[in-house]
């Protein structure tokens, strides 16, 4: 075999195998779907216990609890509960408690609590406002009377010591010459109109459409 002939023939097959390894680029490049998925690719790095996936936290991947410093007492339990509402200056805070309902008619018992250090004296009823979405007082009468809840027995005179409570039935009525409902988005009340009034919305029930209101008077026990 004569030299060129060699010659020619190593330029052929350097030839073949470019043409065949641009083919295998061209294919692996542009037909993406030839490639299974995520083979060729960096696989993500594994969870670490500070950024925890989904929102999930496992307790194995928790960080130990560090040792109280020396002199600090050991901490055990769930974190104390934050600390309870300030006792307005009167000494006095009421509350509404659930929704009652019967046929057409809807109440709340109000609780006054004597909240500061010193006895609170409680002789009437308690003072009660119909507040609009803008805190605007509202046109809604408000009526010293029983209901089918309970009747009213007028005003006693109540000395409440530190923690002791005292209750009214608030109740919506309607009346015959009730035109279109008021709808209100809470109540401000308070012990008595000079003892510091807080507000209360009105959420999730019906008792937002009002037309009057009965309150009975402060009682040691809630009306029969």
């Amino acid at each position: 075999m004569s030299r060129g002939v060699r010659v020619r023939g190593r330029v052929r097959r350097r030839a073949a195998a470019v043409l065949l390894s641009a083919t295998v680029t061209a294919l692996t490049g542009c037909s993406g779907f030839l490639v299974p998925a995520g083979e060729g690719e960096v696989p993500d790095p594994a969870p670490s216990a500070s950024a925890p996936r989904s929102g999930l936290v496992r307790a194995e991947t928790l960080p130990p609890t560090p040792a109280p410093a020396h002199g600090d007492p050991a901490r055990t339990g769930p974190p104390s509960a934050p600390p309870p509402e300030e006792c307005p200056a009167s000494g006095a805070v009421v509350t509404m408690g659930e929704v009652l309902t019967a046929m057409m008619s809807r109440a709340v018992v109000l609780t006054l609590t004597n909240c500061g250090a010193k006895p609170y004296r409680v002789d009437g009823y308690p003072s009660v406002q119909a507040l609009g979405e803008d805190g605007e007082r509202l046109p809604v009468k408000v009526n010293p009377a029983g209901s089918q809840f309970g009747r009213d027995h007028g005003p006693a005179a109540l000395t409440l010591k530190p923690g002791g409570t005292a209750r009214s039935m608030l109740a919506w009525v309607s009346t015959k010459e009730g035109g279109e409902l008021v709808m209100a988005d809470a109540l401000e009340l308070a012990a008595a109109p000079d003892a510091g009034a807080r507000v209360h919305p009105l959420v999730g029930h019906d008792i937002r459409y009002m037309d009057e209101l009965n309150i009975t008077a402060w009682r040691a026990e809630l009306p029969e």
